[in-house]
């Protein structure tokens, strides 16, 4: 941990926490009164687990407070304001903690100063990873694109837009990053099926779908197992992959397979945020 932040590192270190899929909150000091060792302005990055990335606000009372605050907004997804009081200051300032929004916390240094925190969680983009180089492949990728989720393509497929693409599952092996919130699409369809969905359900992921009948991905069940994929793990996957429109053209089977990740997407979400108000 930097005891000041340079501007420079921390939008490099914030850059590179991004591109890992790393979630981060930022930490901004917005408003002091009398003695404090932090002014307004500076910054602090701060990882889930409490660790300072970058920067340094303060003291023993404000640090544990940020850590707090910006586990808890980076597991929410919601922004929060730290007001640090000295104890004769603490009941102006205390009904403001009534929405949620506003943490109040005693300050307890000798320096009695008083300071505002505004922390903020960077969260990345949900990842589709799409497998495959065909109709349905291109056109997920294409329907997609409107929908906030960092596109990675394992494929060949012309003049697609995505973020990160990869020609085999060999290149892609040493090259994709860990991911916090990533849905995966199989749609080889015939070629490499088996390999593709070994190598696809070896990965942490919110959702894995595969392009296929029902019974097309039954009989992949045996050589998943001799491939070491668990009987748990091959019950996640999706197959057909879609919510159930009688699609038929490529384009239809895509607007359906975008339906089911979105669905599972915010379903996740309402069932974190029940969870963090209970």
């Amino acid at each position: 941990m930097t005891r000041q932040s340079n501007t420079y590192m921390a939008h490099a270190i914030a850059d590179q926490l991004r591109a890992e899929g790393t979630p981060f909150a930022v930490a901004t000091v917005v408003r002091t009164l009398a003695s404090t060792a932090a002014k307004p302005g500076m910054k602090a990055l701060v990882l889930g687990n409490g660790d300072f990335a970058d920067g340094w606000l303060g003291g023993g009372c404000v640090t544990a407070a940020v850590k707090k605050a910006a586990i808890i907004a980076i597991k929410t997804g919601k922004a929060t304001l730290v007001c640090l009081r000295p104890e004769e200051l603490l009941a102006d300032i205390e009904d403001a903690a009534e929405d949620g929004m506003v943490q109040v916390v005693y300050n307890g240094c000798p320096s009695k100063g008083s300071m505002d925190i505004f922390v903020e969680p960077v969260k990345p983009q949900p990842e589709l990873l799409v497998f495959g180089s065909g109709p349905v492949a291109s056109a997920l990728l294409r329907i997609s694109s409107s929908f906030g989720f960092s596109l990675v393509l394992c494929g060949e497929i012309e003049h697609a837009i995505v973020d990160r693409q990869y020609a085999s599952l060999v290149e892609m092996d040493s090259a994709v990053p860990a991911a916090v919130d990533r849905y995966v699409v199989v749609a080889t369809q015939g070629k490499g099926d088996v390999t593709t969905l070994t190598a696809a359900l070896k990965m942490a992921a919110r959702y894995i779908a595969f392009v296929g009948s029902r019974r097309k991905f039954a009989s992949y069940e045996d050589k998943l197992t001799n491939a070491g994929v668990s009987a748990a793990k091959i019950a996640t996957v999706r197959s057909p992959a879609g919510v159930h429109i009688n699609a038929v053209t490529p384009d239809e089977i895509a607007l359906s397979i975008m339906a089911e990740i979105i669905q599972t997407r915010r379903t996740a979400g309402q069932q974190r945020g029940t969870d963090d108000a209970c």
